[in-house]
């Protein structure tokens, strides 16, 4: 058991009970059980018989029932003390505090939601955008899982067209250079692709980016997480190596979470305390998903001679970088709004931090180079990494199967890279799974759902 309910002051809060003895306590708190599904104005009780509140009482027996197990729902006013007073009756009586996602976690358990589902839920309880919110409750609905399900059911099918020339080997070789067979394994691949980008855009909506903005002092690096977060977010003054830590704001992209990180101007300092705060910040630009590195666009106008001098080495090798070209109201003539057309220099925005001009250029860019389309038309479906990583698990046993295919054509080595691909899927949904998944993927979950 345990509140439903977001802990503080509030209208009203939501005691929930789950399992075999949730009706037993339910008849000791309550004056009556309510009829199953009917919210019923009843007192709650203490074990002397004294009110502690009153409020709204709904009972869902089991199996018909979020968890599948009889549940007692204790609605009642928004008071932490009557809430932790029904929490401690309920305790004497026999129940126990719920742990983080473990109603959720019964749910599956109980084959009422699968795995895709369950976190579906946890992503539009934290969903910060509609859009969000909307993929979310497409998984939850089980779109995810269907389509999981409908390529798991086409490398069955292509392990039965497989085995099926095990069981016959004489005829094996032709059976697998059969052109149905190689016709199947492209439709197979096409549905990959498909469900691999809607669920690369759920995992931009629910994970969304992170973004680091480097350079050297002065370029206008507080300035720009200033304007892309629409508010005084860093302090910007002319004396270089004012921000000497990490400053993280989150802000949305047309509903793509983006999180910004500010750090401290990359230069040689024997100051402790900046030096700690370049080498945070070099560290930072390691874990970025892109670096956007902000140069003074009155010292090189070019956007690339300059960087490349002298701070190309700075920055860790394999992490997309943009250079963003700053103060560009203070260069007439230079060039405008985002340009890649420079072989071997990065892509670049000119923009002005202070005046806002090319930021919806950048604004853009961020948008394209992360793969993010805003198709929310297109099905968009609230995901993970685990899933991404789970699908290119499968996709790689089917390519590896393929290229059995062609070379030896041994079917019982095809037969098992299909057989790899299948239960790589099987992940997602939880048809495979193991207790640690569960217990990383579950305590994620807020107390209470």
């Amino acid at each position: 058991m345990a509140a439903a309910t977001p802990p503080g002051r509030g209208g009203v809060a939501m005691v929930r009970i789950s399992g075999a003895a949730a009706l037993e306590i339910g008849r000791q708190m309550l004056d009556e059980l309510p009829a199953p599904r009917l919210a019923t104005l009843s007192a709650f009780r203490d074990s002397g018989g004294v009110t502690i509140d009153q409020g709204l009482a709904l009972h869902f027996p089991a199996p018909n029932s979020y968890t599948g197990e009889d549940v007692l729902e204790l609605h009642c006013h928004g008071s932490p003390v009557v809430v932790e007073a029904l929490i401690a009756r309920a305790l004497a009586l026999g129940a126990r505090r719920a742990l983080p996602g473990e109603f959720t976690q019964r749910a599956f358990l109980n084959d009422k939601l699968d795995l895709a589902q369950a976190e579906a839920v946890a992503d539009l309880i934290d969903a910060g955008t509609a859009a969000a919110a909307r993929a979310a409750l497409r998984s939850m609905q089980g779109d995810f899982s269907a389509q999981v399900e409908t390529l798991t059911n086409a490398l069955a099918e292509l392990r039965a067209w497989v085995e099926a020339a095990i069981d016959f080997p004489e005829e094996e070789i032709d059976f697998l250079a059969d052109p149905a067979l190689l016709n199947r394994l492209e439709l197979v691949r096409a549905q990959f692709d498909a469900i691999a980008k809607a669920a690369r855009q759920g995992r931009l909506l629910t994970e969304g980016i992170k973004v680091v903005i480097a350079g050297p002092p002065n370029a206008g690096k507080s300035s720009l997480l200033n304007a892309l977060a629409g508010h005084d977010a860093a302090i910007v003054t002319e004396i270089p190596g004012t921000t000497r830590d990490l400053l993280r704001e989150r802000i949305h992209l047309d509903g793509m979470p983006l999180h910004l990180v500010d750090t401290a101007g990359l230069r040689d300092s024997e100051d402790r305390v900046e030096s700690e705060g370049i080498r945070r910040a070099q560290e930072e630009m390691g874990r970025a998903d892109r670096v956007l590195f902000v140069v003074d666009a009155s010292a090189d106008p070019a956007g690339w001679t300059y960087f490349a001098a002298r701070d190309h080495g700075r920055l860790p090798a394999g992490v997309p970088v943009t250079l963003v070209m700053n103060k560009n109201d203070l260069c007439p003539g230079s060039p405008t709004g985002y340009r890649d057309d420079d072989p071997g220099a990065p892509p670049r925005v000119w923009i002005s931090a202070q005046t806002g001009a090319g930021l919806d250029a950048l604004r853009w860019h961020l948008k394209q180079c992360m793969g993010f389309d805003g198709a929310e038309e297109s099905g968009v479906l609230s995901a993970r990494s685990r899933h991404l990583e789970a699908l290119a698990r499968s996709r790689r046993y089917l390519e590896a199967a393929v290229e059995q295919l062609g070379s030896v054509r041994r079917g019982e080595l095809v037969a098992e890279e299909l057989r790899s691909a299948q239960q790589a899927l099987s992940e997602i949904t939880g048809v495979y799974t193991t207790e640690d998944l569960l217990g990383r993927i579950f305590a994620s979950f807020c107390i209470g759902k």
